[in-house]
């Protein structure tokens, strides 16, 4: 009977060796997931932040674009203009 008890006592002490091992892996293993989730969550919001400077540039550059656009018809518009006045004026 007290064989018996050992085999189950010493049976015992391994499983709680197992389980503590177990238990400070899993909290190795929270303590990793917590720093990851706080590094995806910091670069997300980088991300986000990159998105919204592209996007502005973007339309700040097509306003530029349809502004150089608008001058040089105003400009074209100016010189067919000034030379039309010159042509009247020289004949």
């Amino acid at each position: 009977m007290r064989e018996r008890r050992d085999e189950v006592n010493r049976a015992i002490l391994l499983e709680e060796e197992e389980k503590a091992r177990i238990q400070k892996e899993m909290s190795s293993l929270t303590d990793r997931l917590s720093k990851l989730n706080e590094s995806l969550a910091r670069k997300t919001r980088a991300r986000e932040e990159y998105d919204r400077t592209i996007t502005e540039s973007e339309q700040a550059y097509m306003k530029i674009l349809e502004s150089s656009q608008t001058l040089l018809q105003v400009l074209k518009k100016e010189r067919d203009t000034l030379g039309k006045k010159r042509v009247t004026h020289t004949g």
